[in-house]
């Protein structure tokens, strides 16, 4: 398993969706997509390739959070399918009542993410209230969205790492 050194500052936190984000969906069978069939729990996912590698280039500028309905079955088998450094904080989504109309998702992050820490998701299914939550913030928060069929590409790593740049200075650098 890979292991990365530890991050030196307050990195921001990267929430991180499965479905749609690193175990593919919705996509033309006769024109499948690069990477992995891995049986999870009895159900076949396809993870993308590339997807540990780009992952493992987050992790050095984020604190890698799964937000996903996985929930601590994604450290029983992404870390190792995946070769990241695990296992990895999560969010336990029945555990809190989201408020009625917000997205399932929010009460859990709300709850594992400080307030002024800065936060970035990357999912296949934000929505409006994901947006309205992501702009009542006051800390930095960024949305990212994907593709079910693609995935987590080099763009949206490239956004990410740039977007944490403005943030925090790289974690090799001394924090005045």
């Amino acid at each position: 398993m890979t292991r990365l050194p530890p991050l030196t500052a307050r990195a921001p936190t990267l929430l991180l969706d499965v479905d749609g984000v690193l175990s593919l969906f919705g996509f033309d069978p006769r024109a499948r997509p690069a990477g992995t069939f891995a049986a999870v729990d009895g159900v076949v996912h396809l993870l993308a390739a590339g997807s540990g590698a780009r992952l493992r280039r987050l992790a050095g500028r984020f604190e890698l959070v799964w937000c996903t309905g996985w929930e601590e079955r994604a450290n029983e088998h992404l870390p190792h399918l995946l070769d990241l450094p695990g296992p990895l904080p999560f969010l336990r989504f029945d555990a809190i009542a989201s408020p009625a109309g917000a997205h399932w998702k929010l009460a859990a992050i709300d709850a594992h993410v400080a307030s002024g820490q800065a936060v970035a998701w990357i999912d296949d299914a934000h929505d409006e209230r994901c947006r309205t939550w992501a702009a009542s913030r006051r800390a930095p928060t960024l949305l990212v969205g994907t593709e079910p069929a693609v995935g987590l590409t080099d763009r949206e790593v490239e956004l990410l790492l740039g977007w944490a740049a403005t943030l925090t200075p790289p974690p090799s650098e001394p924090i005045s």
